[in-house]
């Protein structure tokens, strides 16, 4: 499948990514109008939102700097191989950051 490069295009798929969320969310709760399920939806999409930055941006930037994420399916295969053994693994607790200096993995950004 061809990558999206119209930043037009870009916009409305994250347009539509939001409605279709929306959509879902205000049917979901229609079906189930208590404060649990709206507290329970919102913890829901919270969690899954930061998993994608996990997912998306920790992994390349403090964990193993020459993984490239392309998508979720790519992060599931990154998983499985890094399981197998089929990757390098960061030896040490250092890891090179962003700007190219040395710092500490563990300082990745808290939520």
């Amino acid at each position: 499948m061809k990558n999206i490069t119209s930043p037009g295009l870009i916009k409305l798929k994250g347009i539509l990514f939001l409605l279709v969320g929306l959509f879902a969310s205000v049917l979901l709760f229609l079906e189930h109008p208590t404060v649990k399920a709206a507290v329970l939806l919102a913890i829901a999409v919270w969690c899954f939102c930061r998993f994608y930055y996990f997912a998306f941006y920790v992994i390349e930037h403090y964990v193993d700097s020459s993984y490239r994420f392309s998508g979720l399916w790519s992060f599931g295969r990154y998983l499985m191989q890094q399981r197998n053994g089929k990757r390098r693994g960061v030896e040490s607790n250092l890891a090179q950051s962003p700007r190219g200096d040395e710092t500490n993995k563990h300082d990745a950004p808290q939520s």
